[in-house]
């Protein structure tokens, strides 16, 4: 198994994970080109993707997925909801709905966790592999707690950690844009993560990779010291945190 956040920020969001049969990205919200090159970096051959999974279809998540529908044929998992949404796949054939059921593939499975976003539809993903639990969630204002059973004691996590509070108070963004970020259909601030992550982090985990975090409305430092802070308070003494980037790829994990 394999996992890479390959770009992670409002420029453009795409992880990779491979298992044993399958080469597979969760969004593609980099152009085909940078793609393209951060895959060649560990070894893949973006024509051997086979699998897309989206979370939502906000350009950040989306941007390259005409081109590689055109070029790679990868079979791609939407919500139906999303559909209407997606121009690129209304005359496409190689796609299928996912649900609130788990979907089991021959070597992994996945089950979506509903989101809080602006958009049609948007969730994470649960992913089992190989024994092995990587969480992703990203781009949501909130977290239904009636996930932090399912949630608990994941192997990897890929989590937002989107904003510094005082620093988009105090900062250049104009009214109706800071109310979307903090809103309950939103994006996670700091604290907000570390919160969730500190109810859910357990003995299993191995590494957690902060993602989707704002140009300039956080910093890596400003992330990790809060992240750190509340498990300090919440009594967690994990301390394995990573900051994914807009434009290096994070490794998750690779055996």
């Amino acid at each position: 198994m394999k996992v890479y956040v390959l770009a992670s920020g409002s420029e453009g969001n795409s992880t990779y994970i491979e298992t044993h049969n399958h080469k597979i990205l969760l969004d593609a919200g980099r152009n085909t080109k940078y793609l393209t090159g951060k895959l060649n970096e560990i070894g893949v051959d973006i024509a051997d993707i086979d699998l897309i999974f989206l979370s939502h279809t906000h350009k950040d998540h989306t941007e390259s997925l005409p081109v590689l529908l055109k070029k790679i044929n990868p079979a791609v998992y939407i919500t139906e909801n999303m559909l209407n949404d997606l121009e690129a796949i209304r005359y496409y054939d190689n796609f299928a709905y996912l649900d609130d059921s788990i979907l089991k593939f021959d070597d992994f499975s996945v089950e979506l966790i509903n989101t809080s976003h602006d958009a049609v539809d948007s969730h994470g993903f649960i992913f089992n592999i190989e024994g092995k639990r990587v969480v992703q969630i990203t781009d949501t204002g909130y977290l239904n707690i009636k996930y932090l059973n399912i949630l608990r004691d994941a192997d990897y996590y890929i989590f937002e950690s989107n904003h510094d509070i005082e620093m988009i108070i105090n900062g250049p963004y104009p009214d109706y844009l800071k109310a979307r970020i903090v809103g309950p259909k939103g994006h996670l601030s700091n604290k907000e993560a570390s919160i969730y992550l500190a109810k859910m982090v357990g003995d299993n985990t191995k590494k957690v990779v902060l993602a989707h975090l704002s140009r300039h409305n956080n910093t890596e430092a400003i992330a990790l010291e809060t992240v750190r802070t509340v498990f300090k308070e919440y009594g967690n003494m994990f301390d394995n945190f990573v900051c994914a980037n807009k434009d290096e790829i994070t490794e998750v994990y690779h055996d």
